[in-house]
């Protein structure tokens, strides 16, 4: 109870996690509809091209279909956005 109510009552977190539950509902949605690739398949096409960095996740913009594989190399965070429909990487940002 103690824990719900801090929930509650804490600026943002509640809003944070809607947003979440909207983006997982949208890749869900995308994904069954067979208009994005699947994560795994995108992981699967960048992540062995980023020799040498650590791979610490994604982000998915459910209006762009725009997957952002974010990784770590020598203390850079880099990150590489790819394309959800054809899996083609669209941009490159970071070390």
């Amino acid at each position: 109870m103690v824990l719900l109510v801090l929930f509650l009552l804490t600026p943002g977190i509640g809003l944070q996690v809607a947003h979440h539950r909207t983006d997982q509902w949208r890749v869900f949605e995308q994904r069954r509809e067979g208009r994005i690739l699947p994560l795994r398949e995108i992981e699967g096409r960048v992540v062995p091209t980023m020799r040498g960095a650590d791979y610490l996740g994604f982000e998915f913009d459910g209006s762009t279909g725009v997957y952002t594989l974010k990784f770590l190399r020598d203390g850079a965070v880099i990150w590489v956005e790819v394309d959800g429909r054809s899996g083609q990487v669209i941009g490159r940002t970071g070390g």
